[in-house]
C-alpha cells in the first residue's frame, strides 16, 4: 500500500478560530479525517502531520523521500503556509528528494495579499492547488490517487 504524505505548515494548527472568513470553520482535526476518507477510498495510507517549524518540514519531507525512493509514496500534499513564500529550504528539500508535490492552499493566494503571489514551492510541484477551501484536501487526494 503506497502512503500520501499532508503537510502542514505554520499555524494551520489554529484552523477553525482563525480568520475563518478566509480559512473557514473547520478545524485541523476535521481535514486529517476528510484525508483519512479520501485515502481510504483509494486503498492508500496517509502519514498526515503539522507543525510551525520549518526544519522539521524540512525532515517529513526527507522522510516521503525515503518511501519515494522505495516506490511506496504515491504523492505529497503540501500546503506549506507562510513558507510557500520564503523558504528556499522547503524547495531545496523537494528538489532534492523528487517526491511529486501538489501544493495546496485553502484560499485563493491569488486574490490576497501581493506577497502571497510569489511560490517558491510551485517550480518543484507537479500540481497547485487553491481557493478550494479545505476540501481541496480530499481532491488532491484524488489526483494523487491517479498518479
Amino acid at each position: 500500500m503506497k502512503t500520501v504524505y499532508v503537510l502542514n505548515g505554520p499555524n494551520l494548527n489554529l484552523l477553525g478560530s482563525r480568520e475563518p472568513a478566509i480559512y473557514g470553520a473547520a478545524t485541523l482535526a476535521d481535514v486529517q479525517v476528510l484525508c483519512e476518507q479520501a485515502c481510504a477510498r483509494h486503498g492508500l495510507a496517509l502519514a498526515f502531520h503539522q507543525s510551525n517549524h520549518e526544519g522539521v518540514l524540512v525532515d517529513w519531507i526527507h522522510e516521503a523521500g525515503g518511501l519515494h525512493a522505495q516506490g511506496q509514496l504515491a504523492g505529497l500534499i503540501f500546503n506549506a503556509a507562510a513558507y510557500t513564500h520564503t523558504s528556499v529550504a522547503l524547495l531545496d528539500a523537494v528538489k532534492g528528494t523528487g517526491v511529486p508535490l501538489v501544493e495546496l492552499h485553502i484560499s485563493n493566494v491569488h486574490a490576497r495579499e501581493s506577497f502571497r503571489h510569489h511560490s517558491y514551492l510551485s517550480a518543484a510541484a507537479r500540481a497547485v492547488m487553491c481557493g478550494f477551501g479545505v476540501a481541496g484536501y480530499g481532491l488532491a487526494i484524488d489526483a494523487v490517487a491517479q498518479w
